[in-house]
C-alpha cells in the first residue's frame, strides 16, 4: 500500500486500566504503526469548516475512555490508532487527503473509523471508494436526510444531492435509520422514494430494532451522526436533540455494523468537541462494539460463497418465476434474490442478493411481494 503516514499527526502514548492499552497499536511519538494485517483504524478529523453548527477545536477525550476497556472474546486482528488528520488549507485539501486514506486501508482489509468532523466529510469516504470501481451502499444513522437543495453549497446537512450529481456514480443504495419526520422536509421524502431509497423511521426502529440489521448488513460505509442520540444519553450541553436514539440503541447498530462482513468504513460525524465526558464515553463504547461484532464475523454473502446455504423457492401468483430466498448456514441470516439484467454481472454481482429478515420471506408465502425486492429490481433495471 501506499504512504499515508504523511497525513497524520501523532497522539500521545495510551494510558488506561483496561486491556486495550496494550493491544492497540498507536501512531505516537515514536512512530507511525505498521499496517500489516487486517483490522480496525481509528482516525480523529476535527474538520468543521462546512458544519452548520460552527463546532471548533479539537477534543479526543474518548481514546483516554477506549482505554480503559477490555479486550472482547476472539479480537484475533489488529486495531489502529493512526492519529489524527488536522484540516488542510482548504476543506478540499481534507476531503483528499481522509479519501486517499480510505482508500488505502479498505484495499488492505483494515476498516477506518473516523470520529469526529462533520457530516459532509461522508462525501470524502465516499471518494475513499471510487478508486474500487466497485457500486457501494451507504447506510445514515440520523434524524434528517440532509438532502439540500440541487445548487446548494455542500454542507453537514446538504450533502446527499452531492452525493447524486457524482459521475460517474458509484451508488447504489442509501438507506437512513431514525429519521424523525418533523425534520424532514416532503420533498426529500418524495426524492428518496423516487430513487428508491430506504428510509427507516425512528418510531419503526423504537417499535422493532431488529428492522435496521439488514439495511446495515447491506451497506460498505456508515455514517453516524452523534446528534442522533438523545441529548439526555449524551451530553445535553452540547446536543439538542431530545428525542433521538437511547445509548443501549446505538451501542446495538454499531455491534450489527461490526457484524456485517460488507461494512467497510465508518464515519462518526457531529461530535462536539466540548461535549462530556460521558458523551466521550459513549462514544468510546461505539469504537468497542463495533470491534466485537467484527470478531463475530463469518464470512457470509458477499465475502463468501452462498452455495452452501439453504435455498427457499416461494410461487406467486402472477408471477412466472418463484421469489427466491437464501438462508445463511452460519448465521442463520436471511437474503433474497433479485435478478441483475443479462451483461450486467459484474457491475451487480455483489447486489443481486439483498439481506432480509424471516419477516419478508413469511410475507412471501402469503403471496405478497416485499417492497425490498421491488425497490431492488427498479434500481437494478
Amino acid at each position: 500500500m501506499k504512504d499515508i503516514s504523511i497525513y497524520f499527526q501523532p497522539v500521545n502514548a495510551p494510558q488506561g486500566s483496561g486491556d486495550l492499552v496494550e493491544k492497540v497499536w498507536v501512531h505516537d511519538e515514536q512512530g507511525f504503526p505498521e499496517i500489516d494485517k487486517k483490522g480496525i483504524a481509528i482516525i480523529y478529523i476535527p474538520e468543521y469548516r462546512k458544519s452548520v453548527k460552527k463546532y471548533a477545536g479539537s477534543n479526543q477525550d474518548f481514546r483516554q475512555e477506549l482505554f480503559n476497556f477490555n479486550l472482547g472474546d476472539n479480537w484475533d486482528y489488529k486495531i489502529y490508532d493512526l492519529g489524527s488528520i488536522a484540516p488542510g488549507e482548504k476543506v478540499e485539501d481534507t476531503y483528499f487527503a481522509l479519501a486517499q486514506v480510505i482508500s488505502e486501508l479498505v484495499k488492505v482489509e483494515v476498516v477506518p473509523f473516523i470520529i469526529g468532523g462533520s457530516q459532509d466529510l461522508l462525501m470524502a469516504c465516499y471518494r475513499g471508494f471510487e478508486g474500487l470501481e466497485r457500486m457501494i451502499n451507504i447506510c445514515s444513522i440520523d434524524s434528517a436526510l440532509d438532502v439540500g437543495e440541487p445548487n446548494e453549497d455542500l454542507s453537514s446537512n446538504a450533502y446527499v444531492s452531492h452525493l447524486l450529481m457524482q459521475r460517474p456514480c458509484y451508488l447504489f443504495n442509501y438507506a437512513t435509520i431514525g429519521v424523525q419526520r418533523l425534520l424532514v422536509r416532503s420533498k426529500e421524502m418524495d426524492l428518496f422514494e423516487k430513487l428508491y431509497f430506504d428510509v427507516c423511521r425512528l418510531g419503526a426502529f423504537n417499535d422493532s430494532p431488529r428492522i435496521a440489521e439488514p439495511h446495515i448488513r447491506n451497506s460498505d460505509l456508515l455514517s453516524i451522526d452523534f446528534n442522533s442520540v438523545r441529548n439526555s444519553d449524551s451530553d445535553p450541553s452540547s446536543y439538542g436533540n431530545v428525542n433521538g436514539f437511547r445509548a443501549d440503541q446505538l451501542c446495538q447498530l454499531m455491534k450489527y455494523a461490526g457484524v456485517g462482513d460488507k461494512m467497510s468504513c465508518v464515519l462518526v460525524s457531529e461530535v462536539n468537541p466540548k461535549q462530556s465526558k460521558a458523551a466521550s464515553n459513549l462514544l468510546a463504547q461505539m469504537i468497542w462494539y463495533f470491534a466485537d461484532g467484527m470478531a463475530q464475523r463469518v464470512g457470509d454473502f458477499p465475502i463468501g460463497s452462498k452455495l452452501s446455504y439453504k435455498k427457499f423457492h416461494v410461487s406467486m401468483d402472477d408471477f412466472d418465476e418463484d421469489l427466491i430466498f437464501y438462508k445463511s448456514d452460519k448465521s442463520d441470516r436471511w437474503w433474497l434474490e433479485v435478478k441483475y439484467p443479462s451483461g450486467e454481472e459484474s457491475k451487480y454481482n455483489r447486489h443481486h442478493l439483498v439481506p432480509c429478515d424471516q419477516g419478508d420471506y413469511e410475507l412471501a408465502l402469503k403471496n405478497e411481494i416485499p417492497d425490498l425486492w421491488w425497490k431492488t429490481l427498479q434500481k437494478l433495471s
